[in-house]
């Protein structure tokens, strides 16, 4: 995984501070817009969150979803315990090839700001993973930062300084998904507060 982690940085490393950043940058509306736009969540749906941080989408989401997340941060899975607790259930490490097989499937796998920190290769295996997790019919959704014609040059600005160092365009993140799944769909959305732009991307079998 690539990201730059120093100097101010560096700090985003901190749940609490990483959650400031994200009210700050309009993350609870964000997050709202995913769970019920997005997500689509229904009674008992499975769902995976590879990178989960904090996992703050739980949020946003009823109660009765049945929700796993993966990350690597001992501090975020720390904190996702200690908000949501027995609403879902939190691993600290990464999901490994051969641990999916022992997994019920999952309705949907989130990859929510993963993309943007793998390169082509990690991503690609990235994407893999996520399929062979899913129920047939399932989806995987990721959301990502994008560069993209006619953005504000403020969200641009932004989107150069982000701790991920593998932002693409729309053609570099269709690439990942097309090579593994029959239909991907996405789509550029531009926020005005604080001026940002997302890529965010829906693939099935």
């Amino acid at each position: 995984m690539a990201q730059v982690t120093t100097g101010i940085r560096a700090a985003l490393s901190h749940p609490v501070v990483y959650e400031a950043f994200q009210r700050f940058m309009g993350a609870r509306r964000v997050r709202e817009w995913i769970a019920r736009d997005l997500i689509r969540p229904f009674p008992g749906m499975r769902i995976l969150d590879l990178g989960c941080g904090p996992a703050d989408i739980l949020a946003s989401l009823p109660e009765d979803v049945a929700y796993t997340g993966y990350d690597m941060s001992a501090d975020y899975i720390a904190a996702a315990n200690a908000r949501f607790g027995a609403r879902g259930t939190f691993h600290c490490r990464l999901l490994e090839q051969t641990e999916v097989a022992a997994l019920e499937p999952f309705d949907v796998v989130l990859g929510i700001g993963v993309l943007h920190h793998l390169d082509d290769s990690t991503a690609r295996q990235f994407m893999s993973l996520a399929r062979a997790a899913l129920k047939p019919g399932g989806r995987v959704l990721t959301l990502d930062p994008i560069f993209a014609p006619g953005q504000n040059p403020i969200a641009r600005f932004l989107i150069s300084k982000d701790r991920g160092q593998h932002v693409r365009n729309e053609a570099g993140y269709r690439a990942l998904a097309e090579e593994i799944f029959t239909s991907v769909t996405g789509a550029v959305s531009h926020w005005a507060w604080i001026p940002y732009t997302h890529w965010t991307m829906e693939s099935t079998t």
